[in-house]
């Protein structure tokens, strides 16, 4: 169906261009029945001219996904748009990966794309070196503004909590020996003298800027817990919701934060030090970690902090961004040009999401909310595609 919407709009350009090709005026002549005769029988017995030929038709392409679910919906946009390019598509939920593991693969050309990356923190990917004595970014490409400071990012703190003892900032969790025994008694795991807070899941980038930041700040008593993302969220939302205390780590865009709501049940907390890229913890590829100026305008009703100066999450908000194997991109100009055109509003990301969480969560149910985001701005996305269609 998509194909043939876009043949359509094809062939509706190729009459226009058509329409506007025949300006010349000829000399007036006299024709005689007999010559419009022939012309007529000329122009009866023409083929048909056959429909455009869409530039994917033909070549295969192989598409992975993050193993975050708030990157799936995205994922099903982009593919029902190369669909309609007329290339075949691999479906994304059948590769599904962590950052480690899917720029080295992008590299070396186990897969085409991703449109999951989130920079600067994926920078540190780059850098390590393939067989070849290339570096996994020397085969890598940036394409597109997909969702430009799209990822706001930090650290949420039970509202009941942070009111209670006056909490601003995740430094005092560190500092004040009060705040931390109240806060132990009820984290992850309560009685070992430590604020054991939800961090991320192991892979994904965030936990080494979360170790970073330990390092950064000097905190003896701040520990990160690293398991699965989705069992640590419902456990801070059930105790964000009970007034116990938690912090967590989380970003948008997301269904996440319909149920962590700064300023009701939750509250951003700011940091003292935000991470320079200085790689105090010595990780490799920590000199990408840099999240300055690690600012957000957020006011004092959802931060804190925001009250008596800047709400300084420690987190840069990041671009959501689409990283292509070079090769696959000099190969298909078509949909490099595609790639560079999509831009995706943070607010239908994040609806999309809740819809997720809210039971719309298979692949086919994820699919259908894609179809549907391309139907409801059908003419901004043939702007997208004429522009591949002229660049392949």
């Amino acid at each position: 169906m998509r194909k043939n919407r876009l043949i359509l709009l094809l062939v509706a350009l190729a009459l226009v261009a058509a329409a506007c090709g025949g300006s010349e005026t000829s000399d007036p002549e006299t024709v005689t029945p007999e010559e419009t005769t022939e012309t007529t029988v000329a122009t009866t017995e023409a083929p048909e001219e056959e429909p455009m030929a869409l530039p994917g038709e033909g070549v295969s392409v192989t598409m992975g996904r993050a193993d975050w679910s708030t990157g799936y919906f995205q994922a099903a946009v982009y593919e029902q748009l190369l669909e309609e390019l007329g290339y075949e598509v691999s479906d994304p939920a059948d590769l599904e990966l962590g950052p480690s593991l899917a720029y080295l693969s992008m590299a070396q050309g186990d897969f085409d794309f991703w449109v999951n990356s989130w920079y600067p923190g994926h920078s540190s990917w780059w850098e390590p070196e393939l067989p070849d004595g290339t570096k996994v970014g020397d085969n890598l490409e940036i394409v597109g503004e997909e969702m430009m400071a799209g990822g706001l990012q930090g650290y949420l703190m039970t509202k009941t909590f942070a009111d209670e003892y006056g909490i601003t900032h995740l430094d005092q969790l560190e500092s004040d020996p009060a705040i931390l025994a109240a806060f132990d008694a009820a984290d992850p795991v309560p009685g070992n003298g430590k604020a054991d807070i939800y961090g991320c899941q192991e892979s994904w980038t965030c936990d080494n800027i979360i170790t970073e930041q330990i390092a950064v700040s000097g905190w003896e008593n701040v520990q990160q817990t690293i398991a699965g993302y989705d069992a640590m969220v419902a456990e801070a939302i059930a105790k964000a919701n009970s007034g116990e205390p938690m912090v967590i780590y989380t970003w948008t865009p997301s269904a996440y934060i319909t149920e962590l709501r700064p300023g009701d049940n939750v509250v951003w907390l700011a940091v003292e030090d935000v991470i320079d890229g200085s790689n105090v913890s010595g990780q490799d590829g920590g000199e990408a970690y840099s999240q300055l100026p690690g600012t957000a305008n957020i006011g004092a009703d959802q931060c804190p902090a925001a009250a008596t100066g800047e709400c300084q999450l420690g987190w840069v908000a990041a671009d959501i961004q689409v990283t292509a194997n070079k090769e696959f991109l000099e190969a298909n100009p078509a949909a490099k040009e595609l790639l560079a055109q999509v831009q995706l509003p943070i607010i239908d990301v994040s609806l999309a999401n809740v819809a997720q969480s809210n039971g719309a969560d298979s692949n086919e149910a994820i699919q259908g909310l894609a179809a549907d985001w391309i139907a409801d701005n059908r003419a901004t996305v043939d702007t997208w595609l004429q522009a591949a269609m002229a660049a392949g």
